[in-house]
């Protein structure tokens, strides 16, 4: 997230400002934002009091979340206000290793739009905030629901890395299904997309168990070497492949200390 005072800008800042430096280029496409977590198996909209979703695979084989609310932004103030509500919501507990752990995976998405034909999307980002994997041993003193959001994390982040070895292996089934968090997630590892994962850790030595499962669950994804883009022969068009670009090494930081309301 960076710092509150925009000092150093977070990934959402970042994404938002590139997103709309670009899309002043092309005044017929519209950004839409929406915003939802996988809370034990269940979808919850975070922009809509958390109202239950449900996600589902039309005849294309494509898996869409019903009832999702999109909400139309065009300035970096309004994304990152609709993304603040939206923290407001999502699901956080106290468990043995922290505080304030989250409880729910996170994400939220940025979708391009034909603003003649909101139907048509022409791209999307989407930011997952992954929840921590827990040890038995993080729950053991809590209630018995905080044991059972454990044990549900843990077993998504594990359909999660099935995927990826599938992937990896190229077999013939990829396991999509195997949970909530990979069946939403399937458009990110298939088709014209590019994804990245970026694995937090703790310098404290109390945390090493946890740090060093996280880089072995990171290094798995990096070992994904196939090119699905290239072999799908579904080439992205010179706007979408402008769309895709990565940063330019704009000075953000210098603009975002500007933006002091944000």
């Amino acid at each position: 997230m960076g710092m509150p005072d925009g000092s150093i800008p977070g990934l959402y800042l970042l994404a938002a400002f590139d997103i709309i430096n670009t899309l002043a280029k092309y005044p017929d496409i519209g950004l839409q934002v929406s915003f939802y977590e996988i809370y034990c198996g269940k979808l919850y909209d975070l922009l809509n009091q958390r109202v239950l979703l449900h996600c589902r695979e039309d005849g294309k084989q494509k898996v869409n979340v019903v009832g999702l609310t999109e909400t139309t932004v065009t300035s970096v103030k309004e994304i990152m206000s609709v993304i603040g509500s939206g923290f407001n919501f999502r699901t956080s507990g106290v468990t043995g290793a922290n505080a304030d752990s989250s409880r729910s995976h996170a994400i939220l998405q940025l979708q391009l739009k034909n603003k003649h034909d909101v139907s048509k999307v022409i791209g999307k980002m989407s930011f997952i905030d992954l929840a921590g994997s827990e040890r038995g041993a993080d729950t053991m003193e809590q209630n018995r629901q905080t044991r059972l959001d454990g044990a549900e994390i843990n077993k998504s982040l594990l359909a999660l890395k099935e995927c990826i070895r599938a992937l990896d292996l190229e077999k013939k089934h990829t396991p999509f299904r195997g949970s909530k968090l990979t069946q939403v997630l399937k458009d990110s590892f298939t088709g014209n997309s590019k994804t990245t994962m970026i694995a937090n850790v703790s310098p404290a030595g109390g945390c090493c168990e946890h740090s060093l499962n996280t880089l072995r669950y990171a290094d798995r994804v990096k070992e994904l070497k196939k090119d699905l883009a290239k072999n799908s022969g579904n080439q992205p068009s010179a706007k979408e492949r402008e769309l895709m670009l990565a940063r330019q090494g704009n000075n953000v930081t210098k603009i975002a200390l500007n933006q002091n309301t944000l």
